[in-house]
């Protein structure tokens, strides 16, 4: 009789050791998944913010550079290719590396635009004085800079994540209960060369 409790005893305790292992271990992973669900939307955030800004700095380079049309129109078209592609990113699609693609390639093709802007603006400097442009301009290069920041910490976030979904023994229960991998920001092709910028 004293054997029977003693063996019910350890079965009970250890099912309740991997009970709590399995809890935990879930627990950690739905954490992870959370911090990059967030982080994904301080990376939407601040590229809201600079398709936000566009408008306000292409208006006001249309008052100066109206011949421009070419180049102004490539960033509005570039801008709301964009935001397209950002309507379709979700944090349930971040583990869609075609769609993650698809939005660093929209991104990467208005940072271009954005960057061709740039360079028409020093040809004028009326415009270049211009408090409003000077406003625009530094508020759009603060916008990059919180990008590079933000996606930075959102690569952080989903190598955490991924790293904990892969490790054994956490990977066994992570396939049983679906946690998927999620992708990452990654380098434009061709961003290893400085841009050439000619006046």
């Amino acid at each position: 009789m004293k054997k029977g409790i003693i063996a019910l005893v350890l079965i009970v305790g250890l099912i309740a050791v991997f009970a709590l292992m399995f809890g935990g271990t879930y627990n950690g992973f739905v954490t992870r998944q959370e911090a990059v669900e967030g982080q994904w939307g301080n990376v939407e955030n601040v590229y809201q913010r600079r398709a936000d800004l566009i408008p306000n700095l292409v208006a006001t380079v249309k008052g100066y550079a109206a011949h421009e049309k070419e180049t102004l129109d490539a960033v509005i078209s570039a801008r709301a290719r964009a935001t397209q592609v950002q309507a379709q990113i979700s944090p349930e699609t971040l583990n869609n590396p075609e769609l993650m693609q698809q939005f660093q390639a929209a991104q990467g093709s208005l940072g271009a635009s954005l960057g061709r802007l740039m360079v028409v603006m020093e040809r004028y400097p009326d415009l270049k004085a211009n408090q409003n442009f000077l406003d625009l301009q530094a508020q759009l290069e603060g916008t990059e800079n919180r990008i590079a920041v933000e996606r930075r910490r959102f690569n952080d976030m989903a190598r955490d994540y991924n790293t904990a979904i892969r490790r054994f023994p956490g990977n066994l229960l992570a396939g049983m209960l679906g946690f998927e991998k999620t992708g990452y920001f990654e380098a434009e092709e061709g961003s290893e060369k400085a841009p050439q910028v000619e006046f």
